[in-house]
């Protein structure tokens, strides 16, 4: 097993502790697990989590609380 680089895995836990999910992760996951579906690309990635946390959509209330 490799060990992951001490910055990057600070930089992992970061954006965890702030709601963010690691795209490389994710990209891993989708080509092992689910070959031949599509991988959606970063941008659509972290617009699809951002949607998901926040709300999003033609429907969706413009307010922060």
């Amino acid at each position: 097993m490799r060990w992951p680089d001490p910055l990057s895995a600070i930089g992992r836990a970061a954006r965890l502790m702030v709601g963010m999910p690691d795209y490389d992760v994710y990209a891993a996951h989708r080509r092992a697990h689910h070959p031949g579906e599509p991988v959606m690309s970063r941008r659509e990635f972290h617009r699809e989590r951002t949607e998901r946390r926040y709300g999003g959509g033609p429907d969706r209330i413009g307010r922060c609380c």
